[in-house]
């Protein structure tokens, strides 16, 4: 049966690659953007032509604004009937000496990656509670789990990413909805725009399976654990990083 997905930061990079995975399983999606407009209707149209059966729709949105997130996710749920999947992916980071991070790019990093998760998961949770079904699936990092030098303000906010699937979890399983998390690693995504083709070389050999990872493999995680078949998970940090935290 087709599910309603809601994707925040669907315009690119695993977002992008999780819209075309939830359409070719047959769902619903409404996908949210921010800045790259061109992009969000390249996802969408070729969300279209991979399902022409699927309901799609594209809305935009800056998730480190309550109000503005909100009504997205009121948009959305008038567009599809209701919500039955929330996937929490809208990020950015920065690199960044510690002792040279300013009070706004602290402010920015965590608004969009901590608190644009809590506003979108509190917009989407009554519908779900009300319900009695629903998957909440949490994009944070493999350096919440372990830290980065040079990403304080980023390791951080996807620490809290963690504290927050692990609370939220134990909170809302009595409701039927279940909330867990995807730490990925190093993923081949426009992230890494700044990396050059060494760096890249170098992260991959520091990689126990000698690779990068690609947004497709974290997407096809989120659409296992968005599934029927998921529902005795919850609470829990899948860790999709090639070996390089065990």
């Amino acid at each position: 049966m087709a599910q309603n997905i809601l994707i925040t930061g669907g315009s690119r990079g695993i977002g992008a690659a999780a819209v075309q995975a939830f359409a070719q399983n047959g769902d619903n999606v409404a996908f949210v953007w921010h800045n790259s407009q061109k992009a969000a209707e390249t996802v969408l149209r070729r969300a279209v032509q991979e399902a022409p059966e699927g309901r799609f729709l594209a809305l935009r949105a800056d998730v480190s604004d309550s109000a503005q997130i909100t009504g997205a996710v009121r948009d959305a749920e008038e567009a599809l009937g209701h919500i039955d999947v929330l996937v929490c992916n809208a990020g950015i980071a920065q690199q960044k000496l510690f002792t040279d991070l300013t009070d706004e790019d602290w402010r920015r990093v965590m608004s969009v990656d901590l608190d644009g998760a809590f506003y979108t998961c509190r917009a989407v949770l009554p519908g779900m509670i009300r319900r009695k079904y629903g998957r909440i699936l949490l994009v944070s990092s493999m350096w919440g789990q372990t830290g980065a030098s040079c990403e304080v303000h980023y390791s951080a906010a996807k620490a809290g990413v963690i504290g927050l699937t692990k609370a939220l979890a134990k909170e809302e399983a009595p409701s039927g909805v279940t909330v867990n998390c995807v730490a990925p690693g190093v993923i081949d995504t426009d992230m890494m725009a700044a990396f050059t083709q060494a760096d890249r070389q170098a992260l991959a050999e520091e990689t126990p399976v000698g690779r990068l990872g690609n947004a497709w493999e974290i997407a096809r995680t989120l659409v296992f654990l968005a599934s029927p078949d998921a529902g005795y998970i919850t609470g829990q940090v899948i860790g999709q990083n090639g070996g390089l935290v065990i």
